[in-house]
């Protein structure tokens, strides 16, 4: 059985502690937040508190805090030579202090405290000092039903990235097109049908080949409609950076040439 000290009480700290409970091989001994109001609610479940010195002695000790609060809380730990990991995409391993073993144990995945998450579909990306923890890390994984991966410091800080082009930009996309239909009285569950399609689709093929669009075609008269048609600037803006990036992507040449009208006052 693995002890584990949980730190934090946001959405991967929530979610990694359902996980956890769940797991036949792994024990929550104690969960730790400054506020200790934000995780009161789990009393019954296991210990909780809001003061550092009051910290168990554990296996492993998991900082699920913010990229910005991981250093400092690391060195505000009351003790040393004990195992401590972090769960960040960008944070570096050797942000935490040396006093403690250091490790990384990143899920490459997008957490909402309302949403379920089911860790057979989250991958998890480990690092570690000592070599002699990679166990550990593996077993963690393993205890909550996910795949882990080896990974460098670079690696993860570029997969990180990625995720956030995957995750975080496209997500800002469905709520561009959001505002764009809501607009028109528009039900935004009539594209739910679409997103779903395009993230299937690359499941199967490349992102490379499995793009469609105007801008692919080089359709320019739809292209000229649809910025005609697009009220917003910002929003014009993104339409027109993106369509240019897909265009060199496939090498296809092409100017914007709209010119809007300009409201003189009537």
């Amino acid at each position: 059985m693995i002890k584990v000290v949980l730190l934090g009480a946001g959405n991967v700290a929530s979610h990694l502690f359902k996980g956890f409970s769940a797991s036949e091989n792994i024990s929550v001994i104690q969960w730790y937040n400054r506020t200790y109001e934000s995780i009161k609610p789990y009393k019954n479940q296991t210990e909780v508190i809001d003061d550092l010195s009051q910290l168990k002695e554990a296996d492993v000790y998991i900082l699920a805090v913010s990229d910005d609060a991981i250093s400092d809380l690391s060195e505000a730990l009351p003790f040393k030579d004990r195992y401590i990991i972090h769960t960040s995409g960008t944070v570096s391993m050797y942000d935490l202090k040396m006093k403690n073993k250091r490790g990384v144990f990143y899920p490459l995945q997008s957490f909402s405290k309302e949403a379920d998450v089911d860790f057979r579909k989250v991958p998890f990306c480990i690092e570690t000092e000592d070599k002699s923890k990679m166990q550990m890390l593996k077993d963690l994984a393993s205890g909550l039903g996910s795949k882990f991966f080896k990974v460098t410091t670079e690696q993860r800080k570029t997969l990180h990235v990625s995720a956030v082009f995957i995750n975080n930009f496209t997500n800002q996309m469905y709520r561009i097109a959001h505002e764009i239909s809501d607009k028109e009285n528009i039900e935004f569950d009539l594209l739910k049908p679409l997103i779903m399609e395009t993230a299937n689709k690359v499941q199967d093929m490349s992102p490379y080949m499995a793009q469609t669009g105007p801008a692919k075609r080089n359709d320019k008269k739809t292209i000229k409609k649809h910025l005609k048609l697009i009220e917003n600037e910002e929003h014009r803006d993104i339409y027109k950076l993106m369509t240019k990036s897909i265009q060199k992507t496939h090498r296809i040449k092409y100017r914007f040439d709209i010119k809007r009208k300009k409201n003189n006052g009537r």
